[in-house]
C-alpha cells in the first residue's frame, strides 16, 4: 500500500482525463472512504450519488458550467447532505476529501466541482439525479484514468499562514 502522505501530498485536482471508464469495485471503495469520513456527532449526513451513464455524464457537462471535463470522465461521484442536519456542509466537505484521497489512491484522477450554494447548478444536478427536496448536492466529483499520468501537485505549504502557539 502507498504511503498514506505520499498520497495525501500528491494528490491534486485532475481536469483531464482519457475517457476509460472507472471499475464499480473502485467506485465502491471510493464511496466507503466518503462514508469513513469524521462525523459532527457521528450523525452522518451524506448521500452519494454514483454516475457512469454516459448519457447523465454527458447531461451534467452540458448544464454545470465548471465539470466540462465530464466528457471524458469515467464515472462521477455526487456527494449529498441531508439539510435537516446542522453541519451537513462541513461533514460532506470531510466526506468528499475523503473521495479525492481514495481517486487519488486507487491510480484515478478527480476534481471537487461546486455545486452548493448556487441554485441554478443545485437545481441541475436535483433534476437530472431525481434528488428530493431535503437532500442538497454539495458537489460533482468527476474521476477518471487522467490524460496526463506526470502531472505534478502544486506545492501549497505556506509558512506564514502556519501559527504557532499564538498569532
Amino acid at each position: 500500500m502507498t504511503n498514506f502522505i505520499d498520497v495525501l501530498l500528491s494528490r491534486h485536482s485532475v481536469r483531464q482525463f482519457t475517457g476509460e471508464s472507472v471499475k464499480n469495485d473502485d467506485l465502491e471503495l471510493m464511496v466507503r472512504a466518503g462514508m469513513a469520513a469524521p462525523s459532527a456527532m457521528n450523525i452522518q449526513p451524506w448521500s452519494f450519488i454514483v454516475v457512469s451513464d454516459r448519457g447523465t455524464l454527458t447531461n451534467l457537462r452540458n448544464a454545470l458550467p465548471y465539470a466540462k471535463m465530464l466528457d471524458k470522465a469515467g464515472a462521477a461521484i455526487i456527494v449529498c447532505g441531508d439539510t435537516k442536519e446542522e453541519h451537513w456542509v462541513v461533514d460532506c466537505a470531510a466526506a468528499t476529501e475523503n473521495v479525492l484521497l481514495a481517486a487519488h489512491a486507487l491510480g484515478y484522477g478527480a476534481v471537487w466541482t461546486a455545486v452548493y450554494n448556487y441554485e441554478s447548478r443545485i437545481e441541475v444536478v436535483r433534476k437530472e439525479c431525481k434528488i428530493p427536496r431535503e437532500i442538497m448536492p454539495l458537489n460533482v466529483i468527476p474521476i477518471g484514468v487522467p490524460a496526463d499520468k506526470n502531472e505534478a501537485p502544486k506545492d501549497k505549504f505556506t509558512l506564514s499562514k502556519m501559527h504557532k502557539d499564538q498569532w
